[in-house]
Order: structure tokens, then sequence, then C-alpha cells
């Protein structure tokens, strides 16, 4: 069966997107059948392994509404081992068409229900909100990683979101673990990126990823020629960190 893990902050700029798409490209690539999902309306994961974003006709939208199936939804990408049901702008309103539905937090768990064994692997990359998409996900999800950015403001809204986690966990998914909390765009120049390093591993301990995201401008290029970093230049040091991770990743769930 495949491991759900959502990638949430409703914080933006922390490195939701190109933690989804790296991870995924990582466990890929380490022989791992991966679905990415895209669950936010800006539609980034799904640029970023280049599918155009306006010709999506069936994916994350018509999944959550229920007007297709998770396997017509599913689109191969040219990454080894990864599949995507990319997302589109009309995504957003969703968020309205599922208010008045009956068990609205469990349209994505119901959706993916028929294919989940067919990956070891489900990422899925939230929208930077608690809304009814990312509540989705974190209702369908077995576990939640946290992508943290290194500067000032770093732990602002983190207390948030663990209670939202809280709150699935007693509602909606009493099997909801976190994954880890992940440290992104590192600077080991700045004496406060090494302070954000310190004061989440001090309040955090062990729930924090011993793979830190250090700042590569390879890994800010990749998006633009929609590839993942292992793709687009797998020398990389954001390539290497993110092969980090997926070990880890593997690690822990002993695969």
């Amino acid at each position: 069966m495949g491991k759900i893990i959502a990638i949430a902050n409703q914080k933006g700029g922390v490195g939701k997107t190109t933690t989804s798409v790296n991870l995924a490209a990582s466990l890929g690539v380490l022989e791992q059948k991966v679905l990415l999902i895209d669950a936010d309306p800006q539609a980034n994961a799904t640029s970023g392994l280049n599918i155009d974003v306006n010709s999506v006709s069936n994916g994350t939208y018509q999944l959550l509404e229920h007007s297709t199936i998770a396997k017509n939804a599913i689109v191969k990408t040219d990454s080894p081992n990864l599949d995507i049901i990319p997302a589109h702008i009309d995504l957003v309103a969703i968020e309205i068409e599922l208010v008045d539905k009956e068990e609205r937090e469990y349209m994505l768990k119901k959706a993916i229900q028929s294919i989940k064994d067919d990956y070891d692997f489900i990422i899925i990359d939230c929208a930077p909100s608690l809304g009814l998409i990312t509540l989705n996900a974190l209702v369908a999800a077995n576990s939640v990683m946290i992508p943290i950015q290194c500067e000032y403001f770093a732990l602002e809204g983190l207390g948030k979101l663990l209670n939202t986690i809280k709150d699935v966990q007693r509602i909606h998914n009493k099997d909801l673990d976190i994954e880890g909390l992940l440290l992104t765009m590192h600077d080991s120049r700045l004496r406060l990126s090494n302070q954000v390093v310190d004061e989440v591993k001090k309040h955090f301990d062990s729930m924090v990823f011993k793979t830190i995201i250090q700042r590569n401008v390879r890994l800010s290029e990749a998006p633009s020629y929609g590839e993942s970093i292992i793709k687009y230049d797998a020398t990389s040091r954001g390539a290497e960190n993110y092969i980090n991770l997926a070990n880890e990743v593997l690690k822990k769930n002993k695969k």
C-alpha cells in the first residue's frame, strides 16, 4: 500500500512545491513508484514537470468534484517512475463548490482509494492556506511533511498548522502522523539561517529531518525549464539534498 505524504504549510514561499516535485522525482530515481498530486490552484508542480497547465482537462479539480476517476486523471511525466495528477487554475473554485457537500473533507481520500495500492508513495503538494483543499489532503494522507524556511518568520504560523493537524487527527484522520519538519532555503553564511536551524531543532528535536535543503541557484532555475532538479542538474547541491531527503524518507518508512 502506498504511503501518502501531504507537503503542507499555510505560509507561502517556504519551498512546498520545490520539495513536492524534487522529493517525488528523487524517490522515482531511487526506484520507487510515485504519484504527485497537485492540490494547489497555482499549479506550479504541474508546470514544474513540463505539463502545459492550460491543456489540463482532467485533474485535481475533476477528481474532487467526482466528474472523473483517479486513473483517468493520471499523466505520465518525463521523470523515471513518476506520474502526476495535474492542477489547473479552476481548482480555486472547488472550495466554494464543496462547501455544501456532505463529507466534503473526504473527497480526495475517496477519489484516490482505487489507485493508492499502485504506488509506493503518493505526494500531495498543498496550497499555501488551511482551506478545504488542504484539509482534503490532510484527511487523505498518512503523514504530513512541513517545510520551514530558514528565515526570521520561520516559526510564525507553525503553531496554527500544528493545531489544525491535531484537529484533523481528532475529528477526521486519527492515523495522521507528522512525517517531519524540513528546513529549507538554508544559507550557511548567514547567522540568522543557522539560528533558525538551532531554534527549530531545540523545539522539535527528533521531528526535524537531518537533511537541510540549502539555498541553491540551480534549484531555483529548474522549474522554469519544466524539470526537477534531478533532471536539470543531477550534480548540483540541490539534487544532492533532495536525494538525501528521499533516502531519509525511505529509511524512516523502511522501504
